[in-house]
């Protein structure tokens, strides 16, 4: 069985959580688990991304929503393209 390199909880997700203790490096091919349907997803990295980090399942655009766990959890104030690592640089909550 494939390594899970991450996480989706909802198949409207646009990042999934790093779960490999090892984090992953920036080249490096990544199997998702979709929790939703039990299914897969690959993702080429584009950046480093350590354990419990956000990766991009989709090129986003600066402005957009970012589901993860079927939730709102803030807008992108930056493009983030898919396979990059989506985190406090290039996102933020909607809360203020």
């Amino acid at each position: 069985m494939a390594t899970t390199h991450f996480i989706v909880h909802d198949k409207k997700d646009t990042v999934g959580v790093i779960v490999v203790e090892e984090g992953v490096k920036k080249g490096q091919s990544l199997t998702g688990w979709v929790m939703e349907g039990d299914g897969t997803i690959a993702v080429k990295a584009a950046d480093d991304i350590p354990l419990g980090h956000k990766v991009a399942l989709k090129d986003i655009k600066q402005g957009e929503t970012i589901l993860k766990y079927g939730h709102d959890i803030g807008k992108a104030v930056a493009a983030i393209g898919k396979g990059k690592h989506a985190h406090i640089h290039n996102m933020k909550t909607k809360r203020w």
